[in-house]
């Protein structure tokens, strides 16, 4: 921590030199084939390669030196962009990603890993099917309203607990990120990020809500029927015989006070966005508002009084690390600042380098909606779905009105591309990676990068896909 801030130290002066600059707007990053070609996502693509393969064939080398490998690609990318579009708009893009996306990302998660890591479940669940089934029904209806990270951080651990004694384990982990961490998340702006950018780009509170529920409910209910059956048949397989053991302690919470902090956490996200003070501080053309900067210290400060006030057993119990939250935060860096170029790419629409993904969204009859739900979910699978949602809402003309009312369907086609297929990779959701390292650490064998790719998101949630895009497009 303390190399961060003598980083930041070591950086300011070059801030603040910047600054003076004698340009009147912000630099522009020309996303056109003429200024980026597809060659400058190389580095990104080299990010999300060696999360995927380095796990499977140096995985001692992976765990220990992760963040070499995050800084070495982000590095890659910033000096030859550095040369080529100069300091100006280098260090725009750069500030512009930390300060509005990726620091209130990680304050945001660091914020529910902490205050969920202070609560833990007393006594003993037993992890048969149905008692499974609850909890992860349990964390897909808590998901819309406290978000996928704060929920899938709160169940994670009684989820593990429960099934200490089953032989198979993998699926149960697999299906909790399925639900709890994506789809579970469709039904408020509290739930995923996506939502929420369009909430602050207008988009009603409840629209999410009133347009998501049917194609959710039918995501969800599915893939819960799809689980009990799965687990039914690995339980009685596995014959299982449970005891109960004296002096049994009934169930209960303990740390319960940290579920207030987790109430605050709502309503810090909630204040920046209906809150408008309409002030804002200008760090070299980056306009960082004023209720983004004190959402952000209400959620350090919650995160503090969660960490000195939670009684340190109960973190021992939990088995509580700060490995995943940090594993979380040196690969994120790394991919928010790779990813630059592709959003810029993207944003240049058909004169970008990827203007046939973009062109193909759009016909003289007007947006393609089954297009729209397919291209933002399979490039939120890849890319950050926060970003991804903002350059197909922007796409389909981003004014909320019309797309609420007459391009009803592409906002939802939209909306429901970047939470839904955020689970068909470790990287489409934050609390993906942080529930398949919390499993990891606590002994659950979890599919590498491509196995859960291939051996899980595509036979199980795939066909979901295609039956939603013709039900619903």
């Amino acid at each position: 921590m303390n190399r961060n801030i003598l980083l930041m130290l070591a950086l300011l002066p070059v801030v603040l030199i910047a600054g003076d600059s004698s340009l009147g707007h912000a630099p522009h990053l020309d996303g056109s084939i003429n200024n980026l070609g597809i060659i400058w996502i190389v580095p990104f693509v080299g990010i999300l390669l060696s999360i995927a393969i380095f796990p499977l064939v140096a995985l001692d080398i992976w765990h220990h030196h992760f963040g070499k490998i995050s800084l070495f690609w982000g590095i890659s990318f910033v000096f030859p962009f550095l040369i080529k579009e100069g300091l100006s708009v280098t260090l725009y893009e750069i500030l512009h990603v930390s300060l509005l996306e990726y620091i209130p990302f990680i304050i945001l998660l660091l914020a529910l890993f902490t205050i969920s890591g202070g609560v833990r479940l007393t006594g003993s669940l037993v992890g048969t099917p149905v008692v499974n089934t609850l909890i992860i029904l349990i964390g897909t209806i808590l998901a819309s309203w406290m978000g996928t990270t704060g929920a899938a951080m709160l169940l994670i651990r009684p989820l593990i607990r429960a099934n200490e004694l089953r032989k198979n384990k993998t699926h149960i982990i697999v299906f909790f990120i399925f639900l709890v961490a994506n789809i579970g998340g469709s039904l408020t702006p509290l739930g995923d990020p996506p939502l929420f950018l369009g909430f602050l780009k207008g988009v009603d509170f409840f629209w999410t809500t009133k347009s998501m529920i049917i194609p959710m409910l039918f995501m969800a209910i599915s893939l819960l029927l799809i689980f009990y059956s799965y687990d039914s048949y690995l339980f009685n397989k596995e014959n299982i015989i449970y005891e109960k053991q004296p002096n049994e302690q009934p169930l209960g919470l303990e740390g319960s006070f940290n579920l207030y902090l987790l109430l605050g956490v709502i309503c810090a996200v909630l204040l920046s966005g209906f809150w408008k003070p309409h002030t804002s501080f200008n760090i070299y053309f980056v306009h960082v508002e004023l209720q983004n900067i004190i959402r952000d210290v209400i959620l350090l400060a919650l995160t503090y009084v969660s960490w000195t006030m939670t009684s340190k057993k109960i973190r021992t119990k939990n088995e509580f690390t700060w490995f995943p939250i940090e594993e979380v935060a040196k690969l994120f860096a790394g991919i928010f600042i790779t990813i630059i170029p592709a959003i810029a790419i993207l944003k240049a629409g058909t004169e970008g380098a990827l203007a046939p993904v973009v062109a193909s969204v759009t016909s003289d009859a007007g947006p393609v909606n089954i297009m729209y739900f397919w291209l933002t979910g399979i490039l939120s699978s890849f890319l950050d779905n926060a970003p991804t949602y903002l350059v197909f809402f922007n796409t389909a003309g981003g004014d909320a009105t019309i797309l609420m009312t007459e391009k009803y369907e592409t906002l939802l086609a939209i909306s429901m591309g970047a939470v839904f297929m955020g689970a068909n990779t470790y990287i489409g959701n934050a609390p993906n990676f942080m529930v398949k390292s919390i499993s990891e650490s606590s002994g659950v064998e979890m599919p590498s990068f491509f196995g859960y790719f291939f051996k899980w998101a595509i036979p199980i949630l795939m066909p979901l896909f295609i039956i939603v895009s013709f039900l619903f497009f």
